[in-house]
């Protein structure tokens, strides 16, 4: 998978994957869709970010997801 607008370099972030070379996170646009924010909203508050940016954003979180396993607490019983 190839990735154009995805950057990680542990100078910036501490080597977090960043959008385009910028301090800002991919997990900060994940973080902000998850609470409900549009992506419309999110370029109206981030004006330094690009509509191309979101979608990559996801299709790198659904990636890394795909290639790592995150073992679970097992789920509280009631």
């Amino acid at each position: 998978m190839t990735f154009t607008r995805i950057t990680v370099d542990h100078r910036v972030l501490h080597g977090q994957p960043c959008i385009r070379g910028l301090r800002f996170p991919v997990h900060q646009i994940l973080d902000l869709l998850a609470a409900g924010q549009t992506p419309a909203q999110i370029l109206q508050a981030y004006p330094y970010l690009e509509p191309a940016d979101i979608p990559e954003a996801i299709e790198y979180a659904a990636w890394v997801t795909r290639e790592e396993i995150v073992p679970l607490p097992p789920a509280a019983v009631t």
